[in-house]
């Protein structure tokens, strides 16, 4: 059968081109071996899903485990417990009807008995005991009875008999899954007297889920292959396998759309048996033009969350340095919602996500600040598809001369970098793309590395600081172009004195010219 990428639900080797997740199966395993019960909670499209198939799978290869997969995505909240416990009964039964006729109808028989969450208890033990083996619960989608009381209650009840499991009265699942977006242990409920919602722990038993769901660049190395042996392709495996990560960091969905983007689109037209670097860069491009589900949850989840917006503009545009702390709410929720990753300190999940939403704030700000510069464009287009930066720059600074130079310090501070951001796009125009590297330092500065075509610029912003503090930014800068290996650099230099002079000028400094503006 022939196979292809794939971006939608579950991931299938016999269609599919996929990453091997052996060593996220092997850590999850093995806290079924030890009887543990937690919540896989990632970001959508994180693989939760798949990594549940494959449990399951790996679960009914052995005779020590039955297992039992359930979704609650199509059931619809049930607000009841005597409404839930029989949804929950009829599902479980239903499942078990395709792998076990003889527990079926015993189970069946059982489903009368059904009435609230006490009989519902009583009637797994029972199931429990007329099995001989160790009963695994997996259960998809579980955000979609995350605000009903029934669910709190379920959960309850569960964590009732967990506690007091080796007694055999209350005899019950070895191991519980639960898979969503959420962490189960910190969902706020609903309650059903109308009081205010308040935060309870039914699923305090569970322990933390510490599993690393994303793909390191040897796993992305194996699809690769896969796809490479069964459609004749070459190309340098280890190469674009760690250029997939750089994007991505790992990031199941936005891998495999790349790689898709590159099969479908970009290699099916020119066939020539080779997937290059060049193929990346080209697919990055189309995959940031697009819309689809994971990027509009993305931008929903920030504009539902004022917080969690202002955060992420505060990191992105500002190049803010925020420590990293799991128990502020508003880094938690980014986190849930896979905006954010600890490396000590906050940062942005993936590249393509900070370009994604760097594109979408600076769209914004052209819409509300400077729909004139989207004349500007080509105006800036040298011979070789190379950008006539110094025009730009200068062209940037008559500009916030002429439009922001009686605002106020404070209006400045906070959008002068995302003004410059959003003047910078309509002249990529869709051929290049911009990427945010912020440099911790007094002066904050956000270096942004501009890929236009073949050709790479570097340009600093900062903000002024005095000639001493400028002296040792020239010296980073030069720094940095060396790590980037150009000669050139570009830099833009907020200046919130009164009387600034507007000066422009090219700066020779350890071998490197500098382009320098003041605004």
């Amino acid at each position: 059968m022939k196979k292809r990428f794939n971006t939608t639900g579950v991931c299938y080797p016999h269609v599919h081109y996929m990453m091997i997740n052996l060593r996220q199966l092997e850590s999850v395993m093995e806290l079924i071996e030890f009887g543990e019960y937690f919540t896989i909670n990632r970001p959508r499209q994180f693989g939760k899903t798949t990594t549940l198939f494959f449990l399951e799978k790996q679960l009914k290869a052995s005779e020590e485990y039955l297992s039992i997969r359930l979704s609650f995505e199509i059931t619809g909240g049930q607000e009841s417990n005597e409404a839930f416990a029989k949804m929950f009964w009829n599902r479980m039964t239903s499942h078990i009807k395709h792998q076990n006729t003889e527990l079926f109808h015993f189970l069946n028989n059982l489903t009368p008995s059904i009435q609230n969450m006490d009989t519902l208890s009583d009637a797994i033990t029972t199931f429990t005991h007329r099995v001989n083996q160790k009963i695994v619960l997996l259960i998809d989608e579980v955000d979609a009875h995350s605000n009903y009381y029934s669910f709190l209650e379920f959960l309850a009840m569960l964590r009732t008999k967990y506690l007091a499991r080796f007694n055999p009265e209350n005899a019950t699942f070895h191991s519980i899954i639960l898979a969503g977006v959420h962490d189960i242990k910190s969902l706020k409920y609903k309650k059903s007297n109308a009081e205010a919602a308040e935060f309870n722990s039914p699923w305090n038993i569970a322990i933390d889920f510490e599993v690393d769901m994303s793909f390191h660049p040897n796993e992305i190395e194996t699809m690769l292959v896969q796809y490479s042996e069964a459609e004749n392709v070459t190309m340098d495996f280890a190469k674009i396998a760690q250029r997939l990560h750089y994007y991505t960091s790992g990031y199941p969905f936005l891998i495999s759309r790349l790689c898709q983007i590159i099969a479908e689109k970009i290699f099916s037209k020119r066939n020539n048996g080779v997937w290059t670097i060049e193929d990346v860069e080209a697919a990055l491009l189309l995959l940031l033009k697009q819309n689809n589900t994971n990027f509009d949850s993305l931008i929903k989840n920030l504009e539902n969350n004022t917080d969690l917006y202002q955060l992420v503009y505060r990191i992105i545009l500002n190049g803010d340095h925020v420590p990293f702390n799991q128990h502020n709410p508003v880094i938690h929720q980014g986190i849930i919602y896979g905006v954010f990753k600890s490396n000590g300190r906050v940062r942005i999940h993936n590249r393509i996500y900070e370009q994604l939403i760097y594109n979408y704030m600076t769209s914004k700000t052209i819409t509300n600040h400077i729909s004139s510069a989207n004349t500007y464009g080509l105006h800036f287009l040298l011979n070789d598809n190379a950008l006539d930066l110094e025009s730009a720059l200068l062209k940037f600074q008559q500009f916030m001369k002429e439009e922001y130079s009686q605002k106020n310090e404070k209006f400045l501070e906070n959008h002068g970098r995302l003004l410059f951001l959003a003047f910078l796009a309509p002249i990529l125009n869709g051929q290049g793309y911009s990427f945010k590297e912020v440099q911790v330092s007094l002066e904050k500065r956000l270096d942004v590395v501009v890929t236009y075509f073949q050709h790479r610029y570097i340009i600093e912003m900062k903000r002024w600081y005095g000639k001493e503090a400028h002296k040792k930014g020239l010296v980073q800068l030069a720094d940095y172009l060396t790590i980037h290996n150009v000669d050139t650099g570009f830099l833009i230099i907020f200046d919130d004195r009164k009387k600034k002079d507007w000066a422009s000028k090219w700066i020779n400094f350890q071998g490197k010219r500098i382009f320098a503006i003041w605004v």
